[in-house]
């Protein structure tokens, strides 16, 4: 370890501890943004490839620091697939359940959308991180052309999943059942 208080330098790694670094999803959303701007197609590609880690997925997980290395790959992965073939990155905006509100079709959106009611029943009642449905809505998303939730708040959710104190879960699903604005006017 003495190569990370090095680098750290003195008063970083007394900060940090040598130990863990701390995870930073501001910095891996300004890099993954920064790829779609510049077009780096390649290493967007190199986030979605599965099996054997690539040095995209690599260099994401860095930005994770110890703790969080794992999330961070699979969080840039669900990135890079909203992103295929764009230009323009999106920063997204609401949580999870906020974004999935604009998954529907015609009249029916949100929580008046049975389709969308089932994914967000599915992403809710899992314990661990569901990753594979986490996909889904932002594929979903994707293909209707709606914006997708806020990376770094969806990072800072994920990071916090499996605290039971944090209520990530139950805090999707109020965004996700909120009542309409538009109702009232």
């Amino acid at each position: 370890m003495p190569e990370r208080t090095e680098a750290l330098g003195e008063q970083g790694a007394a900060e940090y501890g040598t130990a863990e670094l701390p995870h930073d999803s501001a910095a891996l959303i300004a890099w993954l943004t920064q790829l779609v701007r510049s077009h780096e197609n390649g290493t967007l590609a190199e986030l979605r490839r599965a099996g054997e880690p690539t040095n995209a997925q690599i260099r994401a997980g860095w930005f994770g620091g110890e703790k969080h290395r794992e999330l961070f790959e699979r969080a840039s992965f669900l990135f890079a697939v909203y992103h295929q073939g764009r230009s323009v990155p999106s920063y997204g905006f609401d949580s999870l359940g906020g974004a999935a509100r604009r998954i529907g079709t015609g009249k029916e959106w949100g929580p008046a959308n049975p389709g969308a009611v089932r994914l967000v029943s599915r992403v809710v009642a899992s314990r661990r991180v569901p990753w594979r449905h986490l996909q889904h809505v932002v594929t979903r998303l994707r293909s209707l052309d709606k914006a997708p939730p806020r990376w770094d708040q969806l990072i800072e959710d994920l990071v916090k999943w499996e605290d039971r104190s944090a209520r990530v879960a139950y805090n999707w699903s109020v965004d996700f059942y909120a009542p309409d604005q538009r109702r009232g006017k």
